[in-house]
């Protein structure tokens, strides 16, 4: 029998991928082609965190841990857009 390692999964991809949803209307000049590239960029600066099931590290955080974890995504988020948007726009002018 062979284990099953489907199920592993990175923490933050979800809430990034969310908190690229909600913020993308603040980036006008991105189109959702962009979209992936942000989240790439952010989880590229978020520490890496592996998971089974997310209500595991989710149940055993804190209520400050959630909070600076929530920080610290929306940090990583803003800092992917403002970045991506920046490399576009240095593109455009060409």
């Amino acid at each position: 029998m062979h284990a099953d390692f489907s199920t592993i999964h990175n923490f933050y991809e979800q809430q990034v991928v969310n908190l690229v949803s909600d913020l993308s209307a603040n980036y006008p000049l991105l189109t959702e082609d962009h979209h992936p590239d942000v989240a790439c960029v952010a989880l590229n600066r978020l520490p890496p965190r592996y998971i089974r099931h997310q209500v595991d590290l989710a149940f055993h955080m804190t209520e400050r841990e959630r909070q600076d974890s929530e920080q610290l995504i929306r940090d990583a988020v803003v800092y992917a857009f403002e970045f991506v948007q920046a490399r576009y726009a240095m593109r455009a002018r060409r």
